[in-house]
């Protein structure tokens, strides 16, 4: 029997069956990105953390610097990332925050004593470029180089990102926020402070040492016969 290809039955089986054929397609497209999609993401924290990390890769393969220097683990479910470069151990944790035009992240890489920073990396969604954007350039980054996020007595303070003649709380130290962007730069105040408190316990396991009392004399306690 012939079929008829004016009839409204045949255009609705028609249509559905294109729909069903396209829906498969893009399924199976989907599914062949997907593991490519996550291997570039994979690839792009790498870079980020290895930046965090004044790791030079643009000369070498990335992925192979970061197998080599960065172990992954988690702490209160929470990624934590440790590295070990020339002998000296660093503790990287991840920052997320909003900017102006929508999200802003990054990696903060810390010494030792869980409170001096070694290096720190941005990123960002939409900022506006020559002023948001600006976050991501070693210009700006540089200047929490060498800060501290506790204070003296060892609490966590973060570090206030501030307009040029503004004062942090006593305790804190600062960094200039970037001129012309001041949503942008105090979404970065936000952000470090935010994230970093959810590390606090974490943070807290090192504790900085009183300086030695030079006059100091250890007594004795042993008895008298």
């Amino acid at each position: 029997m012939k079929l008829n290809t004016e009839s409204n039955v045949y255009t609705i089986v028609y249509a559905i069956v294109m729909v069903v054929i396209v829906a498969v397609l893009l399924a199976v497209v989907n599914q062949g990105l997907k593991s490519r999609q996550e291997a570039n993401a994979r690839l792009d924290r790498q870079k980020q953390i290895l930046t965090a990390l004044n790791v030079d890769y643009t000369q070498a393969d990335p992925a192979a610097l970061y197998e080599e220097y960065v172990q992954e683990d988690e702490w209160d479910g929470k990624p934590v990332y440790y590295a070990t470069i020339d002998g000296a151990k660093y503790t990287v944790l991840p920052l997320k925050g909003q900017g102006l035009w929508g999200g802003i992240w990054g990696f903060i890489a810390l010494e030792d004593d869980l409170n001096t920073v070694y290096g720190i990396n941005f990123g960002h969604e939409s900022e506006t470029p020559g002023l948001g954007g600006e976050i991501v350039t070693e210009k700006f980054r540089s200047q929490f180089f060498g800060k501290h996020i506790k204070d003296g007595e060892g609490e966590l303070r973060s570090i206030a990102v501030l307009k040029e003649g503004k004062r942090a709380e006593e305790g804190q130290e600062q960094v200039d926020a970037w001129a012309g962007a001041t949503i942008t730069s105090t979404g970065v105040n936000d952000m470090l402070a935010n994230s970093l408190k959810l590390y606090e316990e974490f943070l807290s396991q090192v504790i900085a040492a009183e300086p030695a009392d030079p006059d100091y004399v250890e007594p004795d306690l042993e008895e008298e016969e």
